[in-house]
C-alpha cells in the first residue's frame, strides 16, 4: 500500500476517533473514578482489534472469492460515510452526564472486559469499519485485502489509543469543555466526513 493511501485513511479514521461518543464517555468515566484509565482503554482497544480481525477475514475472504464486490463494499462504504457526516454536522455528539456516571465497575479486570464488551460487541462499531477500511483497500497491492484491512485496522487503533488515553488522563478538562467543544469538534469532523465521501464516490464513477 503507498503512504498516500495510509494517510489518507488515516484523515478519514482520526475525525471518527476525535468525535465525542461512547468510547469517550467510558474513557471519561475511567479518568473520573480512579486509576482505571489504563485497563478501560486497553478494553476498548482490545475490542477495536477483535472487530478488526472478524471484518478482515469475512470481507477479505469475499473479495478474494468476489474481486468486483470491492467496487460494490467501496461505495456503500462512502454513502455510508456520507450519512453519518450529514448526521453528525446535523445532530452533532455530546458525551452526557448520565453516559458517565453509569459506569460504576470497581476492578481493573472489570473495566477491562466491560471496555472489550462497549467496543467489541458494539454492532455500530462493525457498521463503521465496513464503511471505513473497504474504499482504501488497493486491489493492486501485493499484500491481500485481508492483511490491508488488518493494517489499516491497526492505524485506527493507534489513533484510538492516542486519544482514547488523553481524553481519559485529562477527564476533568473534557468534561468542563463540554458540551460545546464536543459539538464543535463533531460538526466539523461531520463536514470533512462528508467531503471525503463525495470524494470517493465521484472516484468510483471516474473508474466504472
Amino acid at each position: 500500500m503507498s503512504s498516500n493511501t495510509l494517510l489518507a485513511f488515516w484523515s478519514v479514521s482520526i475525525l471518527f476517533v476525535i468525535t465525542p461518543g461512547v468510547d469517550w464517555a467510558y474513557a471519561i468515566s475511567a479518568g473520573i473514578q480512579g486509576r482505571r484509565v489504563v485497563p478501560a482503554v486497553t478494553g476498548l482497544l482490545s475490542g477495536h482489534f477483535i472487530a478488526t480481525l472478524i471484518v478482515a477475514a469475512g470481507v477479505g475472504t469475499l473479495i478474494a472469492g468476489y474481486p468486483a464486490l470491492l467496487l460494490i463494499l467501496t461505495t456503500i462504504g462512502a454513502l455510508y460515510l456520507l450519512w453519518i457526516g450529514f448526521n453528525l454536522f446535523t445532530h452533532p455528539a455530546s458525551i452526557t452526564s448520565n453516559s458517565v456516571e453509569n459506569i460504576d465497575s470497581t476492578s481493573a479486570k472489570s473495566w477491562f472486559i466491560k471496555g472489550i464488551c462497549i467496543s467489541g460487541l458494539n454492532p455500530k462499531l462493525f457498521l463503521l469499519f465496513l464503511a471505513l477500511l473497504p474504499p482504501f483497500i488497493d486491489a493492486n497491492s501485493s499484500l491481500s485485502a485481508t492483511t490491508q484491512i488488518i493494517l489499516l485496522g491497526t492505524i485506527h487503533i493507534i489513533s484510538c489509543a492516542i486519544v482514547y488515553f488523553f481524553v481519559g488522563f485529562s477527564a476533568q478538562k473534557v468534561l468542563k469543555a463540554r458540551p460545546r467543544a464536543a459539538q464543535i469538534v463533531s460538526r466539523i469532523s461531520g463536514a470533512l466526513m462528508i467531503l471525503i465521501a463525495i470524494i470517493l464516490i465521484l472516484e468510483q464513477f471516474s473508474l466504472s
